[in-house]
């Protein structure tokens, strides 16, 4: 790969996380505008595989929904690995905890994003994401949570094993 080539990917991967970032801070201060500039017009959200919202619209209008149910959130990334198809299409594995205030309960959990991004209108955009669910559950059941086969315990829902369960040998 010419040097070119390597400084222009290493400032693809600088915007790619920077998107990450920034979809996450519109999300936490209710900036549904950038929370939807985040995404292509075609773009899909998922939730552990289940669509939940399709186009940006579609999109911006689960996240409202959303956080209509939420108090004080806190989105916080930890690590973004990308893997670039081309020069416009990329994926990525994006590793975040969540510290929320949902239906009136205080809970915390970590999840992993699996995102498609492409360049749109001269910008990387998220033309997929699904998130999916590692563990989760109200502040003073984690440690129990965490501890059981079924560490996903969304409020209001029945605890479920973790879209990403350790595989004993």
């Amino acid at each position: 790969m010419e040097l070119i080539d390597r400084v222009k990917r290493l400032e693809d991967r600088v915007e790619l996380n920077d998107l990450v970032v920034s979809y996450f801070l519109a999300a936490d201060g209710d900036d549904l505008e950038a929370v939807g500039n985040s995404f292509t017009d075609t773009a899909t959200f998922s939730s552990s595989g289940d669509v939940v919202g399709e186009g940006r619209k579609g999109i911006v209008d689960f996240i409202r929904a959303s956080r209509n149910q939420m108090g004080l959130t806190i989105h916080t990334p930890h690590y973004a690995q990308f893997t670039f198809h081309d020069a416009n299409q990329a994926s990525g594995l994006v590793g975040a905890h969540l510290e929320l205030v949902l239906s009136g309960a205080a809970i915390y959990g970590a999840v992993r994003y699996m995102d498609r991004y492409v360049r749109d209108e001269g910008q990387w955009r998220i033309q997929f994401r699904d998130m999916r669910t590692i563990h989760i559950a109200p502040w003073l059941e984690v440690g129990q949570a965490l501890a059981s086969d079924t560490p996903v315990r969304w409020p209001g829902s029945r605890a479920s094993k973790s879209d990403f369960g350790r595989k004993i040998r």
